[in-house]
């Protein structure tokens, strides 16, 4: 997939001229791979039945519909599709990138060259990645194609999310790393934002990926232990410590705090609802590191209380343990635009 959960985002996708009912209508570009039109329709009925070729011309609009529904609404369609409308899709996008049109030959430092014939099928002929000059958002210059998959699966994967319960969710960012990565990667960002910030306030969970993922920000992790939950054997989030770290250290000198919602027992996962709520009185950040989170209905309407009531700066969740999809993509997501 590329990025991961597109073939299961854009505030500029470029839908098509008014009138154009398909990818195949649009204006012609150079090189450009010709799919049916209503033109090659009407000549395909001077050389076969007139009948046969109308069906044909019917089963073709169908896949149109298709296309035009998915670019207008940018949303997951109520029936999936089948694979060959998905791979009929992709090729067509392929075609939109400059190492797949006809009679060309790039000889600049961009041009998705790919010496494997049987990688080159595998990836529909996408080579050219997503993001540039290190914003993963930015779009290829010579990859209409490819950056307009990347925006797509922005858009799909923020209905999805909506979908799961979370409907305060206002963006997101597909990312093709994993899901410690990301959470780093959402802390290097968020230190640009508060430079002064260099604790993580860290409600503990016995688990390497979010605590290496703290160390390799470059920042300090202050760990808060957990507390015995009344009446059970359960180990919960305990919110009086997480206000004593934040007091003790100085909310100027707290990047966030960071809670999880998927663990081992006997811990259960962090009341995030109510961590939000205190974020915001103390006004501090708040990452969710939400890796499995999206399968279960409670931790979504946990983060939706939170993200309505309190502060919730960003929650992260994985994509192969979500959408089973190929280990190693993230989806960054936040009540922010």
């Amino acid at each position: 997939l590329k990025p991961p959960g597109f073939a299961r985002g854009l505030s500029r996708v470029k839908l098509p001229p008014s009138g154009c009912t398909s990818l195949g209508e649009l204006p012609e570009r150079r090189g450009r791979r010709e799919v049916m039109n209503t033109k090659h329709f009407e000549l395909i009925k001077e050389i076969i039945s007139p009948s046969y070729a109308q069906q044909a011309e019917e089963a073709r609009n169908s896949r149109s519909k298709m296309i035009t529904a998915l670019l207008s609404h940018r949303r997951l369609p109520e029936k999936g599709w089948d694979d060959a409308a998905i791979q009929l899709l992709l090729q067509e996008l392929s075609s939109f990138d400059t190492n797949n049109f006809m009679d060309n030959v790039g000889v600049g430092e961009r041009e998705g060259r790919v010496v494997s014939e049987l990688v080159r099928q595998r990836h529909f002929g996408l080579t050219h990645g997503i993001g540039r000059s290190g914003d993963v958002m930015a779009e290829q210059p010579k990859a209409a194609g490819s950056s307009l998959i990347v925006q797509l699966t922005r858009y799909l994967a923020l209905d999805a999310i909506r979908m799961a319960g979370i409907k305060a969710t206002k963006a997101c960012a597909v990312l093709p790393a994993a899901t410690g990565l990301t959470m780093t990667l959402v802390f290097l960002a968020m230190k640009q934002l508060r430079p002064k910030g260099r604790y993580v306030v860290w409600s503990r969970i016995d688990q390497k990926s979010c605590f290496k993922a703290i160390g390799a920000a470059g920042l300090i992790q202050e760990v808060v232990e957990l507390r015995p939950l009344e009446g059970s054997d359960a180990l919960g989030t305990d919110l009086d410590g997480i206000r004593a770290a934040v007091e003790r250290i100085g909310a100027e000198e707290v990047l966030c705090i960071c809670t999880t919602t998927s663990t081992f027992a006997p811990r259960v996962p962090d009341s995030v609802d109510l961590v939000a709520v205190l974020a915001k009185e103390l006004d501090v950040p708040h990452v969710i590191n939400n890796a499995y989170g999206l399968q279960c209905s409670k931790i979504c309407h946990m983060i939706e209380t939170g993200c309505r009531n309190g502060r919730i700066d960003a929650f992260v969740q994985s994509t192969d343990k979500n959408f089973m999809v190929p280990v190693g993509g993230a989806i960054v997501a936040g009540p922010n635009s």
